[in-house]
């Protein structure tokens, strides 16, 4: 597939106007706080994985409505006490999938950081190996994917509790023992760069942000490009519906990754490939040319785009950027 979005000259400078609502602020600050009050941290049993380098925990946290919330918690075995807290990555998963397995995500507890995985609620059966949070909230009107579920109510829409989930997977992790609560970044690829886009928007004290192919980024440009992948699922559920734009267009406009980049403060490395059809560049270009804007200063950001790549971007070679740029930033604080 040839690059089929705007060219990198334009991608460059690509700044759309935004149909932000007026509350905006006001939505996600309510529904922050409009939960049942508690600790985040519900609990953190250890497992034996048959790592001998690694020690992992199964961790239940606080999300949305005080929904119990899945997570691994793993850390360099031997590291991170309370005398040597260790830097935290919170990664959130892709599309459809679970937290899966422990043993699958180990490259930033590799790289000598506490990480937590968060799973995905109501998701976890497209691939990968599997999901253990149930949505009890996924009864509203829309379709059978999670990005259309709730389309025609922001407050019924998946999105409003899965990044309530991942605002609380931050707040679990500073919690956790070993972990410095001033040194958490969030990480993510496509869904999970959406939902790592948000928290940056959200938390206004996380130490960095690492997002590649980031869904949810300049989302109506998206439905006019694009039928794959999540996209395709609200383009669906609108061919029947015929006439539910405009309430789905509200909807979306509060879950809009360039709405919470420009309210974002955390130094910010982004990745994107300029082939990719099922998150279009334009829309992380949308996000990244925005980013802190309302922060009052300029946030430290950088963008590597993949011209011959499609979702998968830059794959390993974007890991081992991330990795050193992370580092420099840790090395900055």
């Amino acid at each position: 597939m040839p690059a089929f979005d705007l060219p990198p000259t334009e991608l460059a400078h690509h700044r759309p106007d935004l149909d932000e609502p007026e509350d905006f602020d006001a939505f996600w600050h309510a529904t922050l706080t409009g939960s049942p009050p508690g600790e985040p941290l519900v609990s953190a049993h250890p497992v034996e994985t048959g790592l001998r380098l690694t020690r992992t925990w199964d961790v239940t946290f606080r999300g949305f409505g005080g929904d119990p919330v899945r997570a691994w918690f793993s850390r360099p075995a031997g590291a991170g006490g309370p005398e040597k807290p260790l830097p935290a990555v919170v990664e959130y998963a892709g599309y459809g999938r679970g937290r899966g397995l422990p043993h699958e995500r180990l490259t930033w507890v590799a790289a000598g950081y506490a990480h937590l995985l968060m799973d995905n609620r109501g998701q976890g059966d497209q691939y990968g190996c599997g999901g253990d949070t149930p949505d009890p909230h996924a009864d509203a009107p829309g379709g059978p994917g999670p990005a259309a579920r709730g389309l025609l109510d922001p407050h019924d829409h998946h999105y409003r509790r899965l990044i309530t989930d991942a605002v609380r997977a931050v707040a679990a992790v500073r919690a956790l023992p070993g972990v410095d609560p001033a040194r958490v970044a969030a990480v993510g690829n496509s869904q999970g760069g959406g939902l790592a886009l948000a928290v940056a928007g959200l938390v206004p004290d996380l130490a960095a942000v690492l997002v590649s192919a980031p869904l949810l980024c300049g989302i109506r440009r998206a439905l006019d490009l694009t039928d794959a992948g999540p996209y395709g699922e609200i383009a669906a559920y609108l061919s029947v519906h015929r006439g539910a734009e405009r309430a789905a267009y509200r909807t979306l406009s509060y879950l809009e990754g360039a709405s919470f980049a420009r309210r974002a403060q955390a130094p910010a490395h982004f990745g994107v490939g300029l082939r990719d059809t099922v998150c279009p560049p334009s829309g992380a270009y949308a996000a990244f040319n925005r980013y802190g804007e309302l922060s009052g200063a300029e946030p430290r950001k950088e963008i590597h785009a993949y011209p011959f790549n499609g979702h998968e971007g830059g794959d390993a070679v974007h890991v081992r950027r991330q990795l050193g740029w992370l580092a420099g930033v840790w090395a900055t604080d």
